[in-house]
């Protein structure tokens, strides 16, 4: 409760910062124009709608801000970082309103003004806002030096490594409000000093577990280069979870540029990217799912209707065929397409296609070639099952053999799956599990590099595939 309080503090904060910044801005913008003079008196209307267009301002720099993240992880801020940041966004805001609001400005009759006017509002919102946010933030901070709120830790490591992390924490979680609960060993061998002061709290393959039963924040990965070997199974393990993730580093990954340092009180550590994608990016991908979706069935209907009677004319059987793959999450859900296959072409059980499959039709083979077979599932992007780009989902019956021999596969269920996705362009379809596998590492580089510039770029590659007829 205390820590919803707090991010509703924040948002109060920036919400009343940027009210106050626009009436000031009003009468200042007044006073610019010569229009404040001696004598001047505000009537109840003229004041009824500055109060409305300051509470319309205020709400759009707050879906600015929630937009961009700033109210994710508001307990861990810095107050030099929170003023850099304001700094940054308020010029982007200010800009917007400029060329929304103030662009057409009937009182301002020359460049100069416009200048004075853009860089006036950019200053006092600035300002403004920074004194409120930078009370609140520190109020924020204040409730974790107290320790009223904090953060359960644990160390995986036990070794002499791990016993000097946690000295590092104790120093530095005044600062930090990490509150170190116990170690969790790798191996077999404990350190007696680590031992003494922390718990033991289970073995390292009980992580997910111990995750949800002692309502774990921060996972602190603290191992001997010897060690090392486990780290993917670990990272593989903690898929998933909701606690914060960090490693730390050796002198070569630091040399490497990886180490981040989030604090300057702080150990530095290599910290797992928990959100794929900012906020805004977030909504971006899912309206252009939307959009596009909507856009395509309504001006493709035809090829529909002529792919629909093609399918029913190839063989008998049903237009559609829907499978159930697995999706974000682990959920599983029934994926569309038309049928490109005779029907009980799995009556002995699953099977990947391959090049010359002669459970394939004629039709079903051309639609193969140019994807047509799969533009039912702009259906499934419609319902939130699926995105225009993402990581083509499998059958729990695959994903099972291909966690046997690579766990990370699990790294894929982060997000959304795609009509389309980098693996499907750069390796293509898979005939075999082992193939599945090779192509699992163009869909794990998708994800850690997701971007919107990378969903486009994936989308072109596929539009040229589709053009050379090489889909199969």
């Amino acid at each position: 409760m205390i820590r919803t309080f707090q991010k509703l503090k924040l948002m109060a904060a920036d919400f009343a910062g940027a009210f106050l910044a626009w009436m000031a801005f009003y009468l200042l913008r007044k006073y610019l124009l010569g229009e404040l003079v001696e004598g001047y008196q505000f009537t109840s209307g003229e004041l009824f709608t500055v109060v409305g267009s300051a509470l319309m301002i205020a709400c759009f720099w707050l879906i600015l801000y929630t937009l961009i993240g700033e109210y994710r992880d508001i307990f861990r801020k810095s107050r030099l970082g929170e003023i850099i940041r304001l700094a940054q966004m308020s010029m982007l805001g200010a800009l917007v309103i400029f060329f929304a609001l103030l662009l057409d400005d009937q009182g301002v009759s020359n460049y100069r003004l416009y200048y004075r006017t853009i860089t006036s509002y950019f200053l006092l919102h600035f300002l403004i806002t920074a004194v409120f946010r930078t009370w609140a933030v520190t109020s924020v901070q204040h409730l974790v030096r107290r320790g009223v709120i904090a953060f359960n830790t644990l160390i995986v490591g036990s070794n002499g490594l791990a016993c000097e992390v946690h000295k590092e924490l104790n120093r530095t979680t005044r600062y930090l409000g990490l509150k170190v609960i116990g170690y969790v060993p790798v191996g077999n061998s404990v350190a007696p000093a680590l031992a003494e002061v922390l718990p033991h709290q289970g073995n390292y393959q009980e992580l997910p577990e111990l995750i949800r039963s002692l309502q774990v924040e921060q996972i602190v990965i603290a191992m001997e280069p010897g060690e090392h070997r486990l780290v993917q199974d670990i990272l593989t393990l903690l898929e998933g979870t909701p606690a914060r993730i960090s490693i730390l580093p050796d002198l070569y990954q630091m040399l490497l540029g990886s180490v981040k340092v989030n604090h300057v009180f702080g150990t530095p550590l290599i910290e797992i990217k928990q959100d794929l994608l900012p906020v805004w990016q977030e909504v971006a991908k899912r309206g252009l799912d939307v959009l596009g979706s909507v856009l395509f069935l309504l001006v493709a209907w035809p090829i529909y209707a002529f792919t629909a009677i093609m399918v029913k004319l190839s063989s008998p059987g049903p237009i559609f065929y829907s499978q159930e793959r697995v999706g974000r999450q682990g959920i599983p859900f029934l994926i569309y397409k038309f049928r490109s296959m005779y029907v009980d072409a799995e009556e002995r059980g699953p099977a990947l296609s391959s090049q010359n499959d002669p459970r394939i039709t004629p039709w079903g083979r051309f639609m193969r070639k140019v994807r047509l077979d799969e533009l039912p599932q702009f259906w499934n992007v419609l319902k939130g099952d699926m995105s225009l780009v993402g990581p083509r989902p499998e059958r729990q019956y695959y994903i099972d053999q291909i966690m046997l021999v690579a766990p990370h596969y699990r790294h894929l269920h982060r997000v959304r799956p795609g009509i389309t996705s980098l693996g499907q362009v750069k390796y293509g379809y898979a005939e075999t599990v082992e193939q599945m596998v090779q192509r699992l590492k163009f869909d794990i580089l998708y994800i850690e590099n997701m971007s919107l510039a990378m969903d486009f770029r994936v989308m072109l590659y596929t539009l040229k595939i589709i053009l050379e007829g090489r889909g199969q």
